[in-house]
């Protein structure tokens, strides 16, 4: 079951995250976050009106994703940056592609054009899963990180969105 992310889901969150920190390179960073870094990324989430999701089966949270802002400038309003995380007991299980499909659908109907999506260019699943969902490759940047030793390309996909109906510059 997919529902609105809570407080009282960031302890389980906080557990995804830091195995994507400490054993993958979905993620740039090395060491792992505390439960307090979680409530201010919530609490950030909440305030900035950016949605938070997860699945969820028998009261255990497998996966959680969200989008937040592109870049801080004005003109990038409409885009929004996604991520998308499912605990290592349970991917390739449907669920990452259960939560991308409602985070798209919630981007729509908020109106945004753009959905980003920046991925290790090793993740070859993450890449089909996106592909699969319409995102295009839209660029690389190559030796944008290094991690377990050796350098890593970050690559970027982008999917096109309704948008809002009459954009505004403010």
């Amino acid at each position: 079951m997919i529902r609105v992310g809570m407080e009282k889901d960031l302890k389980s969150i906080l557990e995804i995250y830091n195995d994507a920190i400490l054993n993958t390179t979905a993620i740039y960073d090395y060491k792992v976050h505390n439960i307090s870094d979680r409530e201010v990324w919530y609490k950030k989430k909440l305030l900035e009106g950016f949605p938070l999701i997860v699945f969820e089966e028998e009261d255990k949270v497998l996966g959680y994703a969200s989008f937040g802002s592109f870049r801080d400038y004005p003109a990038f309003k409409y885009t929004v940056e996604n991520s998308l995380y499912v605990h290592k007991n349970y991917r390739n299980k449907g669920i990452g592609t259960l939560l991308l499909k409602e985070l798209i659908s919630i981007a729509e109907a908020e109106g945004f054009k753009v959905m980003v999506a920046a991925i290790d260019g090793d993740n070859t699943k993450s890449i089909l899963m996106h592909e699969r969902f319409g995102f295009k490759y839209s660029g690389s940047i190559n030796k944008a990180g290094y991690k377990f030793g050796k350098w890593l390309n970050l690559v970027f996909y982008d999917l096109e969105l309704k948008g809002p109906e009459k954009p505004v510059e403010d």
